[in-house]
């Protein structure tokens, strides 16, 4: 059915439920159950749900070259191919709403909607500075100081500020537990995406949600996003981040209430 050929599907796959199609493309340093955990079985309850997990995530192995937004667009759709989905939505979120958006470009005829999440369709100056950092925390070892830097940056103000110490310590030592082993190579490839040539092309129905506390990505890059793909919605989550984690129930719904208007 795909225009374009499709690779073997390599990637290791999480799939859940029963329904219309619904792949999952997550953010740079997570995993799809680090990424949708807390979401995955309120997702499944409507959607057949196939996941990703980029190399360096999960149970893919890491990669030993620099990792290509086409290729991990092109796996999104192979491994829900693979699971007998001939059409299917899309969820992306952080660096998972470029791949999202790259695989709707390539496979038009494969996708029925596209939910983009905290996301941007290419790097900014805040950006440009935080990414270097990220990288080096990475590549440094030092699993408790990224930690410590990505619960600082993730987390919005007002779920930060109403933790106290002892929670913010666990919160720390959480994040250091479930840091994926590829995150350098998740992190090299952040600031070398740009999709906006793909945006003015999306027809299917698309749904940004803009995390309002966001530092990672800012609610500029999620306005150009709606303003750009024709027809996009916008929807404000007030967040950080991280709505998995501050406002799982209100993420999940504005997935599939919207799903629920675009089901296939």
């Amino acid at each position: 059915m795909s225009a374009r050929p499709l690779p073997e599907a390599t990637f290791a796959r999480t799939v859940l439920g029963s329904g219309p199609g619904l792949a999952l493309a997550h953010g740079a340093g997570s995993s799809v159950t680090g990424t949708y955990g807390p979401i995955l079985q309120g997702l499944a309850a409507r959607h057949t749900v196939v996941g990703i997990d980029y190399p360096g995530s999960g149970d893919t192995p890491r990669s030993t070259t620099p990792l290509e937004l086409d290729d991990l667009a092109d796996q999104l759709i192979a491994a829900a191919v693979a699971e007998g989905l001939d059409t299917f939505a899309l969820s992306g979120y952080s660096l998972g709403g470029p791949v999202a958006i790259r695989a709707a470009a390539r496979h038009p005829e494969r996708v029925t909607a596209l939910v983009l999440t905290a996301t941007f369709p290419h790097r900014d100056n805040r950006q440009s500075l935080s990414l270097p950092i990220w990288r080096k925390l990475a590549q440094s070892g030092d699993r408790r100081l990224l930690a410590e830097y990505l619960t600082m940056m993730a987390l919005g103000a007002d779920a930060l500020e109403a933790m106290p110490d002892e929670q913010v310590q666990q919160a720390i030592g959480f994040t250091a537990a479930s840091i994926a082993e590829g995150t350098p190579e998740h992190a090299d490839l952040v600031p070398r995406i740009d999709v906006r040539d793909d945006l003015p092309h999306i027809t299917v129905p698309t749904l940004v949600i803009s995390t309002t506390q966001d530092w990672f990505t800012s609610t500029r890059q999620h306005h150009q996003l709606a303003d750009t793909i024709p027809g996009a919605e916008l929807v404000e989550i007030a967040t950080g981040h991280l709505p998995m984690v501050e406002r799982p129930e209100e993420w999940q719904k504005l997935i599939t209430d919207f799903l629920g208007r675009h089901s296939a």
